[in-house]
């Protein structure tokens, strides 16, 4: 006899246990789902939802006011996402307010954010559409920075080549600077050109100051000058 009562004691604590765990599971998700709450219902259109799910969070100034109620594909190029949204924030959004998908961090869940809109215009109304703009790509962008990161893995490598190339001597930049020989030769002849310049600068001097030449200078130098 005891022991029956034991057992259904122990049932009886196990089933109220059970309910309670059942009853905290449908308030959690009926308290994410707005199930107990006073909310309006409005609609965005997107050419790409990025992965957005049925549950994720809506957003509005950083604080979530609501959920992602439902997902529906319009055509190839539209996707209706309706949400619902706490009705004490909608004195707060204006009738030209925007929806942007983000994500909480860089790979973390989508959510929807809510731009508050113009001050002067009114709330958005109950099943009203909401304006939408482009969510960023996450997928794209992380494409584009590897493409970025391969060129400039190609790029060293390239110029690794030519500094090798360029310490061997090879190709006519190699040789300008590692063969002494063709150094050597371009050294001088820059000094060759040097001194042909100096020896030409003296003899333009030396005609000058000659007197079967002189004249012929001060017509070219008066001739000029009237010309300015």
């Amino acid at each position: 006899m005891k022991k029956r009562t034991g057992n259904t004691l122990k049932l009886g604590v196990f089933i109220t246990l059970g309910l309670l765990f059942f009853i905290g599971g449908i308030y959690v998700i009926g308290k994410r789902q707005r199930l107990f709450s006073n909310v309006f219902k409005v609609s965005g259109v997107f050419r790409n939802v990025s992965g957005l799910q049925i549950g994720n969070n809506v957003r509005f100034s950083g604080i979530n006011v609501g959920t992602v109620d439902n997902i529906e594909i319009l055509n190839d190029t539209s996707v209706k996402v309706d949400m619902i949204i706490d009705e004490d924030t909608r004195r707060f959004i204006k009738k030209d307010a925007t929806a942007l998908i983000g994500s909480e961090g860089l790979m973390g869940n989508k959510t929807i954010n809510i731009s508050h809109g113009s001050p002067g215009q009114k709330p958005i109304e109950d099943n009203g559409l909401i304006l939408t703009g482009q969510p960023i790509d996450t997928d794209e962008i992380l494409a584009k920075l590897k493409s970025t990161t391969d060129n400039a893995a190609s790029i060293s490598g390239d110029l690794a080549v030519i500094m090798h190339n360029i310490s061997a001597g090879k190709g006519t930049i190699g040789k300008l600077f590692m063969d002494t020989t063709m150094a050597n030769t371009l050294d001088q002849t820059i000094t060759n050109l040097k001194q042909g310049t100096q020896g030409f600068e003296e003899n333009m001097n030396a005609a000058k100051k000659s007197f079967l030449l002189r004249g012929a200078f001060k017509k070219k130098k008066k001739k000029d000058k009237d010309k300015d």
